[in-house]
């Protein structure tokens, strides 16, 4: 696994992917900038009368309802249509589902009416969506009820998607296999918009990667390892931010085949 996430972050920038993002505007700069810095390209549009022809155009589809309007989720629901006619993966970030009911019926909604390729999600996010019980403050996890992986798995199940759940440790579901990734620091926790920003790597690797849940499982290895390379690095929550993008931006196929911590499971 490390070696594929190795080559997986050589051909990110090797033949730099287009993303097309329709995202939280609190954290929109950070997304566009952490595509930039794995060797992706951003592009965030997210007006209706545009969204779906800018999707079939793009490597990969972020979509993510952290700041969400009804308008929004029209124009991610368009865009994910048009990505799903060309076989471009679609990556659904539930920010804050099971806070309110507009969170909720719109990811839902999403779910129902796109294919979504990837469904990337803190635990309290993942265990709402399964339909086993999940927590969330605000836009912040509050954990999910029973076994993490059996969480993902039942989630995965209910809407045929590979799910990314990120975690102490990430969980991802591919066809037959979890993934458990353990790369990490725990500075990620404290600083707003790291979350997006994951969503933002697993779509760059889901744009080239032959498998969702290698990809997806891969994404998170990376994003994780330039997390705890910045963290040796950082001082505190804001030159942590900085030295993330500076880490992702250095970080080589090299280090990861030495360095990514990525535990296979079958049979569960």
């Amino acid at each position: 696994m490390n070696q594929y996430a190795a080559a997986l972050l050589g051909e990110v920038r090797s033949s730099r992917p287009l993303i097309h993002h329709i995202t939280n505007t609190v954290t929109i700069n950070d997304c566009a900038n952490i595509t930039l810095s794995v060797g992706a390209a951003p592009v965030m549009a997210g007006a209706i009368e545009e969204a779906a022809e800018m999707a079939m155009i793009a490597g990969a589809l972020v979509l993510n309802i952290g700041t969400l309007t009804p308008n929004q989720v029209d124009a991610m629901i368009a865009a994910g249509k048009a990505a799903n006619t060309r076989g471009i993966p679609v990556i659904l970030d539930p920010v804050g589902v099971g806070a309110t009911r507009l969170r909720t019926e719109s990811a839902e909604r999403i779910l129902n009416e796109c294919t979504v390729t990837i469904l990337k999600g803190n635990a309290g996010e993942i265990g709402v969506l399964a339909g086993s019980g999940g927590t969330v403050r605000g836009v912040d996890s509050g954990g999910c009820t029973g076994d993490p992986a059996e969480v993902a798995l039942r989630c995965a199940k209910r809407w045929s998607t590979v799910v990314a759940m990120t975690a102490e440790t990430d969980i991802v579901t591919g066809r037959d296999e979890v993934y458990l990734i353990k790369n990490g620091h725990p500075m990620m926790e404290r600083l707003s918009g790291t979350g997006c920003m994951a969503a933002s790597v697993v779509g760059a690797c889901a744009a080239v990667g032959d498998d969702s849940g290698r990809s997806a499982a891969a994404a998170l290895a990376i994003f994780g390892l330039a997390g705890e390379r910045a963290g040796r690095a950082a001082s505190g929550p804001y030159s942590f931010r900085t030295a993330l993008f500076d880490e992702l931006s250095s970080l080589t196929p090299e280090h990861l085949a030495k360095d990514a911590q990525v535990e296979v499971l079958r049979g569960i």
